[in-house]
């Protein structure tokens, strides 16, 4: 049923979309996801476009309200990265582009400096590179791409191997992180570890997931109950997260492979 008083800027399409009228009369299509252990409204915007997750259970309206109350955030960070059904734009040295970067809408923003760095200014991902602007551009910005997520990932697994490997009584022999083609993780026969690059981009309950659903493996290597059941007693919020890798997975990879892969 629809949302009283919002017939005349919110439709629902399918069940799986949600299109949200702007003033001057263009339509923004928004992918609605529905999480049982989601603990609040979350709205975000990357080159694989707009989508609204939100707790199962959530009534239409709040949803509608949600999105009316962001409907000019939302319209100005589409307008910004220009979408279009052509996928996800090339990473070109000086534009600016959208990126998810922990589970939140980033603005990749490039400056001229002496030096090349990349750094966190706000809401912004600053890549400094010195001018001119060559053929080495793109390869160099690539790679500190690939440092800075890299970084990332090991501060927060650090974090998280701290509290875990104590509750476990095990622990890894090591950290890889790497882009992966398919996986979001993997422990290999020495008890080391390996998670893939672009959990940088995902939220921060994600990529806890997928470390603990891997150092449950060091107990038990395969995915019978009991091991469910070991992930859960570590981490309850395990299974909307899974949920949200298997429903963003695709797209969480392909901003990947634009920002570090040529």
């Amino acid at each position: 049923m629809q949302a009283p008083g919002l017939e005349e800027d919110m439709t629902a399409t399918d069940s799986n979309y949600l299109e949200l009228a702007t003033p001057d009369g263009d339509t923004i299509k928004v992918l609605r996801r529905a999480h049982p252990r989601a603990r609040r409204l979350r709205l975000t915007v990357t080159s694989g476009g707009a989508q609204v997750s939100y707790p199962e259970g959530t009534h239409p309206a709040q949803v509608f309200a949600f999105l009316r109350k962001h409907a000019d955030w939302l319209e100005r960070k589409l307008d910004e990265l220009k979408l279009d059904h052509s996928g996800p734009p090339a990473l070109k040295a000086g534009v600016p582009t959208l990126i998810p970067l922990r589970g939140e809408t980033t603005r990749l923003q490039w400056r001229d400096g002496a030096y090349p760095r990349v750094e966190l200014d706000g809401e912004r991902l600053v890549l400094s590179l010195p001018k001119p602007h060559n053929k080495q551009t793109l390869p160099a910005a690539r790679s500190l791409l690939h440092s800075y997520l890299q970084a990332q990932i090991r501060r927060d697994v650090s974090r998280y191997l701290a509290r875990y490997t104590t509750e476990l009584g095990r622990a890894p022999t090591g950290i890889r992180v790497k882009p992966l083609k398919s996986l979001w993780g993997s422990l290999d026969s020495r008890d080391g570890i390996t998670l893939d690059l672009a959990l940088a981009l995902a939220p921060l309950d994600a990529l806890r997931y997928v470390v603990v659903h891997e150092l449950c493996h060091l107990r038990i290597r395969d995915h019978s109950p009991r091991f469910w059941a070991l992930v859960g007693s570590l981490y309850p919020d395990w299974q909307a997260q899974r949920d949200w890798l298997k429903a963003s997975g695709y797209a969480l990879k392909a901003e990947l492979a634009r920002l570090v892969q040529a």
